[in-house]
């Protein structure tokens, strides 16, 4: 089946694929074929072939060079929601100029005093006619500052028990209403945003799923959030090969994409860096040294593993569920272990942006993202709650 399926696509290739068409007008090619996301239904735009198609696929787009899917949440957290959740009306709208790029995502979830407890949010939605008005403020909003939509938790009914009077909206982003403020960090970089809602409008179709059923709904765009996916910056073109227009405006939607997440593999810990970096400074025959590595990599390996069977499982159709809070949870374990190391291995000089040694400016900026890991996509408390729950099935935790 598998090698049926890459046949098609290969031919499929062979005749259309033009690197000369303008970005969406490729992809608009791509999505109409039905290969651009063939697991998803034929609805909207799929070929209902089963989920390890859009790897065969993808396989197939880089060994000739073509572009894929656009990058984003708009793929990995809009769309896949809306397609379970949205009315065809909404979908129609939608997911079409999603899949070709054309519109761009953003999640306005999290708000200051709404975190892990993000039932507990405070931004409310009125209705006036036929739209929604929406007061309030999110945060931690990654993209929101370039976003064409957000998908907005916003609280309709505040006389309902917090997790039963939320709703699920899509939000035109470019309004009056809506200022978008960014967050500087302490690793200097800028990745999030504050947004602010003031008598922002939303047309009343723009209502994903039923009213107050915004916590179900947001529970489907989670676990797709906590999924195994790793943010891989695409292969684009060919080598040897002069890249085409297409070619040309994928690359500058990756880097204009990327420029967000540079400092996402020293949040993660880089652990790819503590056998160089101990080498460099003479530390690598250190025997406690040397057992502190072991005891990391071995980590991160058995931490690999886990994360292959839950793509496996993805592979074979089944939706990510509760063992993306376990690849969660062992991605922040893995982030502090490797800031522990690489503060062994350089002690106080690796808080050293430019010490004159190597690495030193990466090792400085592991040290102040880290203490990320554990928080976003849901703190390690929330995993901790989801794991022994959903897996181990022990009694919910009490609630106020």
């Amino acid at each position: 089946m598998k090698e049926q399926v890459a046949r098609e696509v290969a031919e499929w290739l062979e005749v259309n694929w033009d690197d000369h068409l303008p970005l969406t007008e490729w992809r608009a090619r791509l999505v109409d074929s039905g290969w651009a996301v063939p697991s998803w239904p034929t609805r909207w735009f799929g070929r209902d072939l089963p989920a390890w198609a859009d790897q065969v696929v993808a396989d197939e787009l880089r060994r000739v060079g073509a572009v894929g899917n656009p990058l984003g949440s708009g793929m990995t957290l809009a769309a896949p929601t809306l397609i379970e959740h949205g009315s065809d009306d909404l979908n129609d709208r939608f997911i079409r100029p999603t899949l070709t790029g054309e519109f761009t995502w953003c999640q306005l979830f999290s708000e200051p005093g709404a975190g892990s407890d993000l039932a507990s949010l405070s931004a409310h939605a009125e209705l006036d006619g036929d739209e929604w008005v929406v007061n309030g403020q999110k945060v931690w909003n990654t993209s929101a500052h370039h976003a064409d939509f957000a998908i907005l938790l916003a609280r309709t009914d505040r006389s309902a028990a917090k997790h039963h009077g939320i709703s699920y909206f899509v939000l035109p982003m470019r309004q009056p209403g809506v200022e978008v403020r960014p967050i500087v960090q302490m690793n200097r970089h800028a990745s999030f945003n504050e947004v602010f809602l003031t008598d922002a409008r939303i047309p009343v179709g723009n209502l994903v799923g039923e009213l107050h059923d915004g916590w179900r709904i947001a529970r489907t765009t989670l676990s797709h959030e906590r999924s195994f996916a790793t943010m891989r910056r695409p292969t684009l073109g060919r080598a040897g090969v002069t890249p085409g227009r297409a070619t040309r405006e994928a690359q500058a939607e990756a880097d204009d994409h990327f420029a967000t997440y540079v400092w996402y593999p020293q949040r993660a810990g880089r652990a790819d860096l503590v056998v160089p970096r101990a080498q460099a400074l003479g530390r690598a025959t250190d025997p406690v040294v040397r057992q502190e590595i072991a005891r990391l990599l071995s980590f991160v390996r058995a931490n690999e593993w886990t994360a292959a069977r839950a793509r496996a499982a993805r592979a074979l159709g089944r939706p990510p569920g509760a063992e993306g809070s376990i690849g969660k949870l062992a991605a922040s374990e893995v982030a502090r272990r490797s800031a522990s190391v690489h503060t062994s291995i350089a002690g106080a000089g690796g808080m050293l942006r430019d010490g004159g040694r190597p690495h030193d400016e990466l090792v400085a900026e592991v040290l102040v993202s880290t203490v990320a890991q554990s928080i976003a996509g849901g703190t390690d408390e929330i995993q901790r709650n989801i794991i022994g729950e959903k897996i181990l099935g022990l009694p919910r935790e009490p609630s106020a």
